[in-house]
């Protein structure tokens, strides 16, 4: 059992060089060997998570050797949280891509990669580690968004790899500052050595590698105005890319963010730099103002849920600001919640338009009559995106305000309740006229497998693509764990409690 961590990293390689190795053989068997090796990840991952929530957190350190110097894996409950969230999440798009593709070995052996990147960043305890990782996320990312058929795809996943390669490097120049300066790569180690510079936490070297490594992160989390990859990225993607990049890449940026910020350079940093606090603070401001204003203006549905990505993800990059335990708890729920109900509306997205060729909000009109399931689903996990209580949105947006009024924090703590407002404007616009508009007389208006769809994903080039029970079964699934995780949220937020004491003291 103490070599669970390094398993976690270990399966899903394994399970990309069976899928690619069996590709030579036979194709198409790449969907079945991702479905078993993720079935196995998310044992693997629950069984850590269940053993991270205590005093002390599990620890690996790869090849034997003693930490600082061997690379060490750290399950506390928010990594393993991380962990669980990644395989769980990969699963489910997985229950979707089995008709929607893209359906080649190829694929999904990038796709256990893109898992790997995920999983080891979640849970690695080491900063040049972390960029390691970091790099294969990136990379298998950008393979993912071009896996599409269009020329839209290659270009939104070339715009991808130039701006998230200056973001990585970026990063890699913050770990080289931190190493001249401490010596070491261990993040606990860090802590430690850091405070220990001449000069300590206002020394240059010690500012100057936060601030690299905090914009190559803002990069990655597609923090205004570093965010013009995302909308691009996700709306030219394959609708199940869409949905997995969505649901986790940004957001295991974003909890990195935190790792770095608490577990390396600490509360005390924040509190010799106000500077960089403020930094911090107008970033998530920005964004989340920003990002829903852009949201609000879009017509096209899936680039209205990129803008609004970019908002969501300035709510957690306030929370990190604020540094109390409300807030990170927030953080954290924010985090899982924003996961589900993100990817949820972009499998959605995917499905209406496999069933009915919907892909603008004017296209929409109707939309309840025509696919019931579809536009409750998209209803159920809106308002969840909103705030509406019980769902998982609602609580981790409690939790972030507490934080901000308990810091007093006003102005941002103005912006997070403005920010339901703002998110309700652009959803409520699709509502209106899925529920209240009649559809346009060339709309199509019958569900079923043969319905073209205009995702471009299909292998033969037609666009055809059935809606099956499985895309369905996975869209709703979403909506109830939206609302489910929200039921248990304040619980969950209790078991935190130890970790996020860890990371503030």
């Amino acid at each position: 059992m103490n070599e669970l961590p390094a398993l976690l990293v270990a399966l899903p390689i394994f399970g990309s060089i069976v899928a690619l190795l069996l590709g030579l053989v036979r194709a198409r068997t790449g969907w079945l060997v991702a479905v078993l090796t993720s079935i196995v990840q998310v044992v693997a991952a629950a069984t850590l998570a269940s053993r991270a929530f205590g005093e002390e957190p599990v620890r690996y350190v790869v090849g034997g050797f003693t930490a600082p110097f061997g690379i060490e894996l750290v399950v506390d409950g928010i990594s393993g949280t991380m962990a669980v969230l990644v395989a769980v999440v990969a699963l489910g798009v997985l229950g979707y891509a089995r008709s929607a593709g893209p359906r080649s070995n190829a694929f999904y052996a990038t796709y256990l990669l893109l898992i790997t990147g995920l999983t080891g960043m979640s849970i690695t305890g080491d900063v040049f580690n972390m960029y390691v990782f970091l790099e294969i996320t990136g990379l298998t990312a950008y393979a993912l968004v071009a896996s599409g058929d269009s020329g839209r795809s290659a270009l939104a996943a070339l715009k991808y790899l130039l701006v998230g390669t200056v973001g990585a490097s970026l990063f890699l120049l913050g770990i080289g500052y931190a190493f001249v300066a401490t010596g070491t790569l261990n993040m606990a180690d860090l802590s430690t050595q850091l405070a220990a510079v001449e000069g300590g936490y206002t020394a240059p070297l010690v500012q100057a590698s936060f601030g690299l490594l905090v914009v190559g992160l803002f990069v990655k989390i597609a923090v205004f105005p570093l965010h013009t990859w995302q909308p691009s990225a996700y709306a030219g993607a394959p609708d199940s890319v869409s949905a997995l990049i969505s649901a986790l890449v940004s957001t295991v940026a974003a909890y990195a963010l935190l790792r770095i910020v608490f577990s390396v350079f600490t509360v005390e940093f924040l509190v010799a730099n106000q500077f960089a606090r403020t930094v911090l603070i107008i970033g998530a401001i920005v964004s989340i103002v920003l990002g829903s204003v852009l949201a609000v203006s879009q017509d096209e549905i899936k680039r209205m849920l990129a803008y609004s990505s970019v908002s969501q993800f300035g709510l957690v990059v306030g929370a990190i600001a604020i540094a109390n335990g409300a807030a990170l708890t927030g953080a954290v729920i924010h985090l899982v919640g924003h996961a589900i109900m993100k990817g949820g509306l972009f499998l959605t997205t995917g499905l209406i338009a496999n069933a009915t060729g919907a892909r603008t909000v004017d296209e929409y009109a109707g939309l309840a009559d025509r696919l019931p399931v579809g536009a409750r689903v998209f209803g159920v996990l809106a308002l969840a995106m909103v705030g509406v209580p019980p769902a998982v949105g609602f609580v981790g947006k409690w939790y972030v305000v507490l934080g901000a009024v308990r810091a007093e924090s006003w102005p941002l703590a103005v912006v997070i309740l403005a920010s339901t407002l703002l998110t309700l404007a652009y959803f409520a616009r699709v509502i209106e006229r899925i529920y209240f508009r009649e559809p346009a007389a060339d709309s199509m208006t019958v569900e079923t497998a043969d319905t073209p769809a205009a995702s471009g994903i299909a292998t033969d080039g037609t666009g055809l693509v059935p809606v099956t029970v499985g895309m369905r079964a996975t869209v709703v699934a979403a909506a109830i764990l939206a609302i489910g995780l929200g039921v248990g949220a304040f619980e969950y937020g209790q078991l935190l409690e130890p970790t996020i004491e860890r990371l503030l003291a």
